[in-house]
């Protein structure tokens, strides 16, 4: 498009961005797009503000991308320093004509530039393809581990989602873990007291719980997938194990529990011990990758990532 230009966004630009991804993407009940949850992701994350490009044609915005700053632990202990390409839309008044190609391209420049290890993401079906096409390799599906409940749940209303309180009475609102996380086992995102009070404590839009379980807790939400309430097991932290999961199944009052842990993580195994079991044939997410330089783990193997919900997550 020849008239586009390409520039980086400006703390003015939030309301219109938000109308471009509003426009392109939608909401549902969990996903309210607010600009406290611009700046949740994108200007207080810890691991940096995000690169985040616009797309302009004349005085009006044709696109967004918007890198999410990242940082994964090897096995080794090196800092891999990642970017996720999240909240990236083109309005569809200007769809095909190479703005989601272009401001990708102008993206990975940027991403270069500024010392990035890794780029990855898990694009829907749609926009798969593209990223697929400019570099970007499979790494493997993500499936599902799950937990149903026995007897009378709680459904939504069509409105709004249920309340952490109706949906796991007796859950504790979350408190971060002190004891040091556990060493990695593959690409491992450092799970430092600032990282858990950013990503479940200071949720905009989201509230998660906390299941005490010894020194460590397990970190629940509540989600609504097919018309059905579930009740989400977003992470293990400090060493909380199958006590957790089990009490976390226990005061569910949705239709099932739900999570995802790496095989042969430690949380996954407290989880298949407390009833969780994969469902078969089920693939919520494709995870893809594209390295900027050499790493010591093969990113293209999904036994190099050591993952949780809690990173694939990000409503």
């Amino acid at each position: 498009m020849p008239d586009m230009e390409i520039r980086p966004a400006r703390p003015e630009d939030i309301e219109g961005i938000l109308e471009v991804l509003g426009a392109a993407l939608g909401e549902t009940l969990l996903l309210r797009r607010t600009p406290e949850l611009w700046a949740w992701k994108h200007l207080i994350n810890p691991f940096g503000p995000s690169i985040v490009l616009l797309a302009w044609v004349g005085d009006r915005i044709a696109g967004v991308r918007a890198l999410m700053r990242w940082d994964l632990l090897t096995v080794q202990g090196h800092v891999v320093r990642c970017v996720r390409p999240v909240d990236t839309a083109t309005h569809p008044d200007f769809e095909r004509r190479g703005v989601f190609k272009t401001l990708t391209m102008e993206g990975l420049a940027v991403a270069r530039e500024t010392g990035i290890d890794l780029i990855f993401n898990t694009p829907n079906p749609r926009s798969g393809a593209g990223y697929l096409s400019m570099g970007w390799q499979e790494v493997g599906a993500i499936g599902v581990l799950a937990r149903p409940r026995i007897g009378p749940t709680v459904h939504p209303d069509g409105h709004i989602a249920p309340s952490l309180e109706t949906v796991a009475p007796g859950a504790g609102s979350f408190r971060p873990i002190e004891r040091h996380d556990r060493p990695p086992r593959g690409l491992r995102t450092p799970r430092t007291v600032e990282y858990q009070r950013w990503r479940f404590d200071s949720h905009p839009t989201v509230p998660y719980g906390s299941i005490p379980d010894g020194d460590g807790a397990g970190v629940i939400r509540v989600g609504v997938r097919g018309g059905r309430i579930e009740l989400v097991l977003s992470d293990l932290l400090g060493g909380a194990g199958r006590r957790a999961v089990s009490r976390a199944g226990a005061i569910n009052r949705g239709s099932y529990l739900a999570g995802f842990f790496s095989k042969g993580s430690p949380e996954r195994s407290a989880a298949k011990k407390a009833g969780m079991l994969p469902v078969p044939g089920l693939k919520t997410l494709q995870l893809v990758a594209l390295p900027l330089t050499e790493l010591d783990t093969d990113p293209f193997d999904l036994r190099s990532w050591d993952i949780a919900t809690s990173d694939l997550e990000l409503l």
